[in-house]
C-alpha cells in the first residue's frame, strides 16, 4: 500500500520527447479487435470508425464523407472518403466496411446487430438495411472500428491492422502495449510518435507516477490527496455511475434457471421513493469519493438525452417519512422500522465483494435510510452468487454509456432479466411506448424528445420522479495524474470503462513549453 507523499521531484524522463508512457488501466481480455468489443469505451487507436464524437459529444464524420437515412428509416447509406488506406498501405473500401459489420453480426457476442438485415457494398458507399427503423443504429457507426478484409484472421486481436491514428507494435500480455503513429493516417497527425501503455493495478500506477516513470496514470480517489511532485490531478466528469437497482415486482416468480424474482418490500413504490428522497447524494460524493464525483439522478446525467427535470430533492427525512406514511407504512411496534401490515420495511442490498467503492456506498446508503425507518442489510457476494440473487434483492450496480440504448436496456420490459440489465423486472407501458417512438425516430435529434419523456413526461416515467425502479447515487470522476507540461486537451464526459476513454482525443495531446 502506498502511503505518504513525495517531496522529491521525480526524474523527468520523457518531457519534450515525442514518446509517452501511460498507465490507464487494464488490458482488454479479448485483445484489440473491434468485432470482439475493443474500442467500445474509448478510441480504438488502431482502427477508425465511420462516424465519431467530438469533444462536445456532437456526432461528426470520420471515414464517412456523408450519410443519410431513408424516409422509412430502414436504410442507412454511408458514402466513404476516398483517401483512406490501412497501415499496411492497402486502400480501405466499402467491402471492408461490409466485412466488418457482417462478421460482427455473425459473431453476435459484443455488438448487438440483430436488427441488421444485410449490408450492401457499392461504389465507395455502403448501405445498411435494417429490419425495422432504429435511431440508435448511429451508435454502431460511431463505435465499430473498421477492420481490413484482406488481413483479418483468428489472430487479428493480437496483431491488429487498421486506419486509425496509431499502428500496433507489440503487446506483452499483462505488462504493456506499444504503439507508434500511423504515417498513413488521413486525419490530424498525432504529436506523439510512440505510446507505451503499462498495465498496472491502482497501487502500481500510483507508485510508477511517484517514481517519475509514467507521464499519465489513472488513479482511484483514495490517492487523490497525496501530492506527486511534477504532476497534477485532472478530474474528468463522467456518467460512470453507481446506483441501487430494486426488484420492481412482488416475490413469487422464477427465472428459467430457477432463480427467484421479486421482493415484496421494494415492489412498493413508497419504499423506492422514500429511499430516493432520504439519501444525501452529495454526502456520498464528499465522504466516499473525496469530492471527486457528482450526485447521480439517472443513468445518463449531462448527456444530450438526459431530462434534467428528473433531479429530485434529497436528504429530506421528513419528506421520506410522509411518503411512507401516505403509502401505509408506520412504525407500529416502536423498533425504528416501519411496517405495512405484517411486512417490515427491510431488505438486502448486495454488492460485488471485490469492489470497495460499491461496498462503501452500500453501507453509507443503508445508514442514511434508517432516518426514514427503513432497514437495509448489506452483503458482499461473488459475481457468480449475485447472478442468482440479483432479481430478488436490491443490487449496487454501475453503468454509463454514450449510447441511449443503454437506458433502453436498463428499463425496457423487453430486457427484464436479460444479463445485468433490467434485473428488477421493471415495466411501464408508457415508458415502453416512448422507447419505441425513440427507436423509430429518423434522427438522433428527433429521438431526444422521446428519450427525455421516458424519464419523466409530467405524469410518469422511469426516473425517481416517476416509478423510481433505481436509486442512483453518484457519478464517479475519473482521476488522472498528469505530468505538469503534458496537455491532454479537452476531455469529454467519459462513460463507464475506467481509464481507456481518456485516449479518445489522444491525437491532440502534446507537451507545452
Amino acid at each position: 500500500m502506498i502511503t505518504g507523499c513525495s517531496g522529491v521531484k521525480p526524474a523527468d524522463t520523457t518531457a519534450k520527447t515525442d514518446e509517452l508512457i501511460v498507465a490507464v488501466g487494464s488490458e482488454p481480455d479479448t485483445g484489440f479487435d473491434p468485432i470482439k468489443g475493443w474500442g467500445r469505451y474509448g478510441s480504438p487507436l488502431f482502427q477508425s470508425t465511420l462516424l465519431k464524437r467530438d469533444d462536445d459529444l456532437n456526432i461528426v464524420k470520420d471515414l464517412a464523407a456523408d450519410y443519410h437515412v431513408s424516409e422509412d428509416g430502414k436504410s442507412w447509406t454511408v458514402k466513404l472518403r476516398e483517401d483512406v488506406v490501412f497501415s499496411d498501405g492497402k486502400p480501405l473500401t466499402s467491402e471492408d466496411v461490409k466485412f466488418t459489420f457482417d462478421t460482427a453480426a455473425s459473431n453476435g457476442a459484443a455488438i448487438d446487430l440483430t436488427n441488421l438485415a444485410n449490408v450492401e457494398a457499392g461504389n465507395n458507399e455502403v448501405v445498411f438495411h435494417l429490419k425495422k427503423p432504429q435511431s440508435t443504429f448511429v451508435y454502431y457507426l460511431i463505435t465499430t472500428g473498421i477492420v481490413p478484409k484482406h488481413a483479418y484472421s483468428s489472430s487479428y486481436a493480437e496483431n491488429p491492422i487498421g486506419s486509425g491514428p496509431f499502428t500496433f507494435v507489440q503487446w506483452d500480455r499483462g505488462q504493456q502495449l506499444i504503439v507508434k503513429a500511423n504515417a498513413n493516417y488521413y486525419g490530424d497527425k498525432p504529436y506523439f510518435q510512440k505510446l507505451t501503455f503499462l498495465f498496472l493495478n491502482e497501487d502500481g500506477a500510483f507508485a510508477a507516477a511517484k517514481a517519475g516513470s509514467v507521464d499519465l496514470a489513472y488513479i482511484p480517489s483514495t490517492f487523490s490527496k497525496q501530492k506527486v511532485a511534477g504532476m497534477r490531478i485532472e478530474a474528468v466528469k463522467t456518467v460512470d455511475n453507481r446506483g441501487i437497482a430494486f426488484p420492481y415486482v412482488k416475490a413469487g416468480g422464477k427465472t428459467e434457471e430457477g432463480y427467484p424474482i421479486g421482493n415484496d418490500v421494494t415492489a412498493d413504490k413508497a419504499i423506492r421513493l422514500a429511499i430516493n428522497t432520504v439519501i444525501d447524494r452529495q454526502q456520498l460524493v464528499d465522504g466516499i469519493l473525496d469530492g471527486h464525483g457528482s450526485p447521480a439522478y439517472t443513468a445518463n446525467d449531462g448527456l444530450p438525452w438526459w431530462n434534467d427535470e428528473t433531479k429530485v430533492k434529497d436528504n429530506d427525512a421528513a419528506a421520506a417519512a410522509k411518503i411512507l406514511a401516505d403509502g401505509g407504512w408506520v412504525d407500529s411496534d416502536g423498533d425504528g422500522i416501519v411496517e405495512k401490515g405484517t411486512l417490515k420495511a427491510q431488505f438486502t442490498l448486495l454488492y460485488p465483494s471485490s469492489d470497495v467503492t460499491r461496498q462503501s456506498l452500500a453501507l453509507a446508503a443503508a445508514e442514511m435510510v434508517k432516518a426514514a425507518g427503513i432497514h437495509i442489510l448489506v452483503e458482499g457476494k461473488s459475481w457468480d452468487e449475485l447472478e442468482k440473487l440479483m432479481h430478488s434483492n436490491a443490487m449496487l450496480l454501475g453503468w454509463g454509456s454514450h449510447d441511449p440504448l443503454e437506458m433502453y436496456n436498463l428499463y425496457s420490459s423487453s430486457f427484464s432479466g436479460v444479463d445485468y440489465y433490467n434485473t428488477g423486472y421493471y415495466s411501464n407501458q408508457t415508458v415502453d411506448q416512448l422507447f419505441e417512438q425513440a427507436l423509430d425516430a429518423r434522427t438522433e435529434e428527433e429521438a431526444l424528445a422521446y428519450w427525455k419523456k421516458a424519464q419523466w413526461d409530467g405524469q410518469t416515467g422511469l426516473s425517481a420522479k416517476g416509478d423510481a425502479p433505481w436509486a442512483w447515487l453518484v457519478n464517479i470522476d475519473h482521476l488522472f495524474l498528469v505530468k505538469d507540461k503534458l496537455n491532454i486537451g479537452k476531455q469529454r464526459i467519459q462513460p463507464h470503462g475506467h481509464g481507456w476513454p481518456v485516449t479518445d482525443n489522444i491525437e491532440s495531446w502534446r507537451w507545452e513549453e
